[in-house]
């Protein structure tokens, strides 16, 4: 073996040593990024939790407030369309026994209704134009207040000075938007004789095979339709469930 061999020998060891030494080095790198980007998922992953529960932490908040909102107006009505100013000469418990004596005269000429309180509602700030001051009555009696809306849901037409005027019950507006929300569902079940109500403040309800059902929004319907055929088939396309 020549000498110079040897060193060719000796020289390629040398390349090899160091390739490795550098690979060991780069595997080391490698691992070391390999840790980091899983410490930055496993944050991402926990501040992610985090969020998602601050998220639902927040609508229980929202939605507990809303509770409460229309709890403290279980008793009130809503009379919506009552002239401005028509209480100003006599008040407004006088402007309120009027139109109930004017317009529901059996329900006028009790004399159990109490009244705790009627006042005009907020004024709502619109740059564009007005915005009507609705009348919001408190009774001392939640049986009175239905008394008072099923007297009304039974009229043709409600009027006070000359205009019409409605009665409705006093929600928050996130439970106007849920009541709406049924609508659609609450029309086509009717016509299918299906008793829908609206229950307090807004469940959907309805006689299904000699039970009522009850619902707290779409989603939970949803899901009960899904194992119901002719029910599927009567909310199809108000649920859009697919063919």
């Amino acid at each position: 073996m020549t000498a110079e061999f040897r060193s060719n020998q000796a020289e390629i060891k040398n390349q090899l040593n160091e390739m490795q030494s550098k690979l060991e080095v780069l595997m080391t790198r490698i691992n070391e990024v390999e840790e980091q980007v899983s410490d930055i998922e496993d944050k991402l992953m926990a501040k992610r939790e985090t969020e998602g529960k601050k998220d639902e932490q927040l609508k229980d908040h929202e939605d507990r407030l809303r509770e409460i909102n229309d709890s403290l107006r279980t008793k009130n009505l809503h009379l919506i369309g009552v002239p401005a100013g028509a209480e100003r000469d006599r008040g407004p418990e006088y402007v309120f026994k009027q139109i109930i004596a004017e317009n529901i005269p059996n329900l006028g000429r009790e004399t159990g209704i109490q009244i705790q309180e009627i006042e005009r509602s907020p004024p709502k700030i619109n740059k564009y134009h007005s915005t009507p001051r609705h009348l919001i009555v408190k009774l001392g009696n939640y049986k009175d207040k239905e008394k008072i809306l099923k007297a009304a849901r039974d009229q043709t037409s409600l009027t006070f000075m000359g205009r019409s005027i409605r009665v409705t019950a006093d929600f928050s507006t996130e439970t106007w938007q849920a009541r709406k929300g049924w609508q659609d569902i609450f029309r086509v079940l009717n016509e299918k004789n299906m008793q829908p109500r609206i229950l307090y403040p807004a469940r959907l309800s309805f006689r299904m095979e000699g039970e009522i059902k009850s619902f707290q929004d779409r989603q939970e319907l949803k899901e009960y339709v899904t194992s119901k055929p002719a029910l599927q088939e009567i909310l199809r396309g108000t649920l859009k469930i697919p063919l």
